[in-house]
């Protein structure tokens, strides 16, 4: 099956409290219009539109095509364990599961239905069937601050539009240090996420991380417009160096 096969699930929509306040905007002024408040009002729906729109492309087609071009980079050799924090009803959980046929996709939520619409386990279990890559993907309910899994775990970890919904500076900082720990020295973390971008940078250098980066990931994942854009943060955990301990032992002697 090609790696960017047509999606057979269904996603929802990201933050669909901050869509609906948008499309709000076009309403409201049909309304306050048709109940007698002056015409002018009318000029404003084609203007709050274009942000609606803009947010709507972001979460239901223009995350795909990123992802998609950011997961061909990785290179994935197919044998993967591979850890989705805030997986949701399974975007980023799916692609990658195409691409390790012989790994192993393990998706972590908390099942916030504030954070995508219809957001739920048993929706993510779904899509997971659809996608027909059910035999190579695990779904937890955790806490990404406080992650179920033993140290170097992990050959890649991913997350998208799901770090920033904790709540706290502090939460933040804890999750991004949990999804350090749980990767295999030689593995590698990529983000994409809001706001927040910079602070992880810190966090992961301070962690011992190596080759950090953050990039724009452009206007496709726009949420309304420039001024909230998505930032991907990639990381790597150093490989761990040869046991010279034997070698040197035999030098001495």
């Amino acid at each position: 099956m090609s790696k960017k096969a047509v999606r057979q699930g269904r996603y929802g929509v990201d933050g669909p409290g901050w869509l609906l306040a948008l499309g709000g905007g076009v309403v409201a002024p049909l309304v306050a219009v048709a109940a007698g408040a002056p015409r002018w009002l009318l000029r404003v729906p084609p203007l709050v539109a274009v942000p609606a729109a803009v947010y709507l492309h972001a979460s239901v087609r223009g995350k795909f095509l990123v992802w998609e071009e950011q997961l061909d980079a990785l290179g994935l050799r197919g044998d993967e364990e591979v850890l989705d924090l805030g997986c949701g009803r399974g975007a980023v959980l799916t692609a990658v599961a195409r691409r390790v046929p012989k790994g192993r996709v393990t998706g972590v939520d908390l099942w916030r239905t504030v954070d995508q619409s219809g957001n739920s386990e048993r929706a993510a279990a779904r899509t997971a069937a659809r996608e027909g890559i059910t035999d190579r993907v695990a779904l937890v309910t955790a806490d990404m601050r406080q992650l179920p899994f033993e140290d170097a775990t992990f050959d890649l970890v991913v997350s998208s539009m799901a770090i920033h919904n904790i709540t706290g500076a502090r939460g933040r900082e804890a999750a991004v240090r949990e999804a350090y720990r749980v990767l295999k020295p030689g593995g590698r973390l990529l983000v994409a996420d809001i706001f927040h971008g910079a602070r992880s940078l810190d966090v992961l250098r301070a962690a011992g991380a190596v080759r950090v980066r953050r990039t724009d990931a452009g206007p496709r994942m726009w949420w309304s417009g420039p001024w909230i854009r998505t930032l991907l943060v990639s990381a790597e955990k150093p490989a761990a160096e040869p046991d010279h301990g034997d070698l040197d032992g035999e030098r001495r002697s």
